[in-house]
């Protein structure tokens, strides 16, 4: 953990959530289609970009769940959404780059807020249903 009790994972499964849902905007505004947040799988594939790894169904609940009990993430569903305060937080960061946001973003996290704890919770079924959308996409080359 770091001092101020985040984790790095945290801080990789935010990251990872400002991409993705960054990503879903683009794709929602160039088609006239309503912002609804990032899927699940969307997550996934930022992560692997990040860091060349998928965050395994406990890492990604667990950092959701704490993100979320502090106001960063919202998540409805398989949907994940980066809140008032965690756009807050993403644009009051030093600018470093992505090969070190994730470093940047925990020192940030741990000065800003303290991990909370949500109650969703992400079972087999929809974590296995969004890896293989995304290894669909990876055999898509998208």
């Amino acid at each position: 953990m770091g001092a101020g009790g985040w984790q790095w994972n945290d801080a990789w499964i935010f990251v990872s959530a400002v991409i993705a849902e960054r990503l879903e905007r683009d794709r929602a505004a160039h088609a006239a289609l309503p912002i609804t947040g990032a899927g699940l799988a969307d997550v996934l594939a930022a992560a692997d970009f990040l860091h060349h790894a998928v965050p395994s169904r406990q890492e990604l609940q667990d950092s959701v769940r704490r993100l979320a009990g502090a106001g960063l993430l919202i998540v409805e569903d398989d949907l994940i959404e980066v809140a008032p305060a965690g756009e807050q937080l993403w644009r009051t960061r030093p600018f470093s780059g992505l090969s070190s946001a994730v470093m940047t973003l925990q020192t940030q996290l741990n000065r800003a807020s303290t991990p909370g704890e949500s109650d969703w919770t992400l079972d087999e079924k929809t974590y296995n249903a969004a890896i293989r959308e995304y290894s669909l996409r990876l055999a898509d080359g998208r």
